[in-house]
């Protein structure tokens, strides 16, 4: 694996490579087909400017032309003039200028049969010029865009590419760095293991020792056997034998053989709270639909065939609706007793159908809401017969009621059949002569058929509770309340179906851990007589337990000497900072211990303060309103009098009355306009410190929380920081790396390219040198030849 990782980048870089260089390859080939394109466009504009010149000179020689005609149209006018005075002259003249003028014509038709052949030579290279100009600024765009998404690939895969390569060199640097402390882990591993296989020999060899003491002080001191068996032939039986050593005496009973406690599997409880847990939970989906079913029913039984809130419901659907409304009393019981029995299974109880005295609860919670559904049977029934008699009842309508009819008596049929069986499997916990051991196996087997048949009559009831609501919609009085209460009923039902299905499939599935787990009891006895005896099992367990956990001895874990030594500061350092620590996080309790005691002391104080200053301002006005009220009723009998109190009241108003408050004591003169001036200067003052210390809290939580949050930030940025500096460290590696290579691979190329041109020098002299052995080896055939020829002409003469 680690070597894959470390190849894993360099396929990527290979691969990359060969993907840029095709991409380079095919921007190269649009680069030179771009140029030969704005070649081929020089070249057109080239001759465009050619025959634009040629164009003007065409004009230019035209207009001259033209030109010329005109005078010479102005001369034959002159000459046709002085023809009118000169006959004789006229008539020479004029045949000269026959002569002129049709060798003028020929020129001129000449010169404008050019002209138009030119002009239409011009126009159509001028055509084919902008046409071909169109198709090459067309071609032109079309490669420009290609080129720029050829780039915008070439980026983007370079970009991505670079991307994988620092993730997957990210990921090679953690892979090594796991790998390294998987193997250190390893070598502990493989320590510790060393250890334990030594300790394990140890520990087998001294247990080997003391049983074989231990086997041969029973063979010949301990004459009791609980067993059938005379001897005591192992280490097992003498377990079971111990919790009857009391007894003295040889006997073989099984009466007693049930209060051994049995080997404690671990494994065995926990699989049994797991499968309790998950009948749990089917049983409160079971619990949850049936009461939304009979709730839902309910409601139907109120709107249909007659509505509740428009007209009298029929006596019977009336006392049906009344138990319909008491289905909570019978169902939730269910749920608590599958919780009580849940709750009973637990990891250091021996969970069989002796000790499972729960399941007498709920079976006893099973019957009642049988009883309840044998009290609704006859009313459900009439109450769909009812409906069949009434005149909106149509004949698929009825055909469904009837169906479900059959369906009800079949359902509460199938629930009696179910707390039969249930109530078999409680016997064993409260009455064991009234189940066979052995037949516990029929028993768990006629509760899964029982499940079976159960989901598939609700299956029949939710299909034909659907076809009769979809019949009912159709109904004209169907209202949407109908509809609503409907579709609730049938969701309702199919949550019961989904529910009992799961119930079913799960107590099937797990049919045989069931049947299995019945033989789990105490050694020497095969089975337990009475419950009695299951229950002073349990408690010889308890005490069992706890005698070995007095017996069991935890060993104080050493420190060598040496790394005590080596790590005292350390640990020294680590005390004084704990026990600093502890030292300020007490004071800091005792602070506010003492903080939240003088709040509350000055909290009681501000309300005395409040109440006194409220007694204080109400005297004061009443004495203010008692003074005012004897002024007047002395001015009007006594003006004197009244003058003399008026006063003495003033200065009663005016004499200083002392004010204590949370602040301090302010004394005051009592006059009308600056009462109120006392308590308004200390709320002020109060609202003044209240608002201060809370603004200060506030700024002191806001400090705290900064502090905490930067602290935190420079913490993930120190990590950041060393991660970057590896991953930095790393990179430069592989860029030196990578630097290497390419070094060594453009010296490579250039001895390879060397070589070569060395081998094709060499080869061009070699061809050379032939041809040159060549041609002479030809003279040298030719004047054989000749010679050979002059040879056999001499011999012919002669």
């Amino acid at each position: 694996m680690g070597r894959w990782n470390c190849r894993y980048p360099h396929c990527c870089r290979v691969e990359l490579r060969a993907q840029n260089q095709v991409l380079k390859k095919g921007v190269v080939d649009e680069q030179a087909n771009s140029a030969s394109l704005k070649e081929q466009l020089k070249m057109k504009d080239q001759s465009l400017r050619k025959l634009q010149q040629e164009m003007d000179s065409l004009t230019f020689r035209n207009q001259q032309l033209a030109k010329r005609v005109e005078l010479l149209q102005d001369e034959l006018a002159l000459s046709e003039a002085r023809g009118k005075k000169n006959k004789k002259s006229a008539e020479s003249s004029s045949q000269l200028s026959q002569e002129q003028k049709s060798v003028f014509n020929e020129d001129l038709q000449k010169k404008i049969e050019e002209n138009e052949r030119l002009h239409i030579l011009f126009f159509e290279a001028d055509e084919q010029h902008k046409r071909l100009e169109a198709e090459l600024r067309s071609r032109l765009e079309v490669l420009e865009t290609n080129a720029a998404q050829h780039q915008a690939v070439v980026d983007s895969l370079t970009r991505k590419y670079t991307d994988t390569i620092e993730k997957l060199q990210n990921d090679k640097a953690k892979l090594e760095i796991k790998s390294q402390t998987l193997e250190r882990e390893a070598k502990d591993c493989r320590l510790r293991t060393e250890e334990c296989q030594q300790q394990l020999k140890n520990l087998q060899a001294a247990l080997g020792s003391r049983l074989e003491e231990s086997l041969c002080i029973i063979n010949e001191k301990v004459p009791f056997n609980d067993t059938n068996k005379l001897k005591c032939r192992g280490y097992d039986e003498f377990k079971s034998a111990q919790p009857l050593h009391s007894f003295g005496t040889r006997i073989g009973s099984n009466r007693y053989n049930a209060l051994n406690v049995p080997l404690h599997n671990r494994r065995h409880q926990l699989k049994l709270r797991d499968l309790a847990g998950q009948a749990l939970a089917f049983v409160q989906e079971l619990v949850t639909a049936l009461l939304n079913f009979h709730t839902y029913t309910e409601q139907k039984v109120q709107i249909f065939p007659i509505d509740s809130a428009t007209d009298t419901i029929s006596p019977l659907n009336q006392k049906f609706s009344q138990y319909l409304h008491e289905n909570a009393s019978y169902v939730r019981p269910l749920e608590e007793g599958m919780l009580h029995l849940f709750e009973s299974i637990t990891e250091d109880t021996v969970t069989v159908l002796e000790t499972a005295v729960k399941l007498k609860a709920f079976s006893e919670h099973l019957a009642s809401y049988l009883c309840f559904l044998r009290k609704i049977l006859p009313y459900q029934l009439k109450s769909l017969e009812e409906e069949c008699e009434s005149s909106l009842c149509t004949a698929a309508l009825r055909a469904r009621n009837m169906e479900l009819h059959r369906d009800m008596k079949r359902l509460t049929a199938v629930f009696e059949k179910l707390h039969t069986y249930v109530s078999l499997l409680a016997l064993p916990s409260t009455k064991p002569e009234g189940l066979l051991r052995t037949n516990y196996n029929l028993v768990f087997t006629n509760i899964a058929t029982g499940l079976h048949g159960f989901h598939d009559i609700l299956k029949d009831i939710s299909k034909h509770y659907s076809q009769k609501a979809t019949l009912e919609q159709d109904v004209p009085t169907a209202t949407q309340k109908l509809i609503t209460t409907n579709d609730c009923i049938l969701s309702s039902v199919v949550a019961l179906t989904n529910g009992v299905g799961k119930i079913a499939s799960f107590f099937s599935n797990n049919l045989d851990h069931f049947t299995t787990s019945l033989s789990y009891g105490p050694k020497g006895g095969t089975e337990f007589i009475s419950p009695l005896s299951a229950e002073c099992m349990l408690q010889y367990k308890k005490k069992a337990v706890a005698y070995m956990k007095s017996m069991k001895k935890p060993f104080a874990d050493s420190v060598p000497y040496e790394e005590a030594l080596a790590n005292r500061r350390v640990l020294l350092s680590s005390t004084e900072s704990r026990e600093g620590l502890a030292q300020q996080v007490q004071q800091s309790l005792e602070k506010i211990a003492k903080l939240e005691q003088e709040k509350e002391h000055w909290m009681l104080e501000a309300q005395l303060a409040k109440i006194k200053l409220e007694k204080e301002n109400q005297k004061l006005k009443n004495s203010l309103s008692g003074h005012l009220t004897e002024t007047i009723q002395e001015c009007s009998v006594m003006p004197n009098v009244a003058e003399q109190k008026k006063e003495t009241t003033e200065k009663g108003l005016r004499e200083p009355i002392k004010s204590t408050s949370l602040i301090g004591m302010l004394t005051i003169t009592t006059d009308n306009e600056k009462a109120p001036d006392v308590e308004s200067r200390e709320d002020l003052i109060k609202n003044h410190y209240m608002a201060r210390i809370a603004e200060l809290t506030s700024h002191l939580q806001l400090a705290d929380s900064k502090s905490v949050h930067f602290h935190a930030e420079c913490r993930a940025l120190a990590k950041r920081l060393s991660l970057a500096e590896k991953s930095k460290e790393s990179l430069t590696e592989e860029l030196k790396l990578a630097s290497q290579n390419i070094s060594r691979l453009q010296d490579e190329l250039m001895t390879t390219k060397r070589s070569y041109e060395d081998q094709l020098s060499m080869m061009s002299d070699h061809l050379c040198s032939m041809n040159e052995t060549l041609t002479k080896q030809r003279e040298e055939i030719d004047t054989l030849k000749m010679t050979s020829k002059g040879n056999s002409k001499k011999n012919k003469n002669r």
